[in-house]
């Protein structure tokens, strides 16, 4: 990999990160500190684990963001901030696409679905908590298989 490749993807990852930390509101941490908590402790318990496509922690912890908004029901703070990792995917395509492309199609489709389910025009909570359980799930299987 070039050192273009390699800056851009930590430029990258550190925008996921920042912009995951900037859009935590006060509300929802007093809202449900527990789940909270919990959505915390999960991002940050695989955050170090890498898979053939590299550290996906970035991306699974906007996931878990999303996936604690759709769990407390505020689908439309989730649909909000499943497009911070929608971009951040996007715009990591070129870095991480040719170490696993067949492991990055399954992440993108899971992704993929988790936008149909919360982008509907009428948003079912059980299919948005499906989709996103299956992100999370996909995330975590890649994680594993390292």
């Amino acid at each position: 990999m070039s050192i273009r490749s390699t800056l851009l993807l930590s430029a990258c990852a550190t925008l996921v990160l920042a912009t995951s930390a900037c859009s935590r509101s006060a509300d929802n941490t007093t809202a449900n500190p527990a789940s909270n908590a919990a959505a915390q402790k999960d991002a940050q318990g695989l955050a170090g684990a890498n898979s053939a496509l590299g550290d996906l922690g970035a991306f699974r912890a906007i996931a878990v963001d999303v996936t604690a908004k759709v769990e407390s029901g505020d689908l439309p703070a989730a649909k909000a901030r499943i497009k911070d990792l929608e971009i951040a995917w996007d715009e990591a395509e070129a870095g991480i696409k040719p170490r696993a492309p067949g492991d990055w199609h399954r992440v993108d489709k899971a992704i993929d679905r988790a936008l149909d389910a919360l982008r509907a025009s009428t948003p079912q909570p059980a299919d948005c908590k499906d989709a996103m359980h299956a992100l999370l799930d996909t995330f975590d299987s890649l994680q594993h298989s390292a």
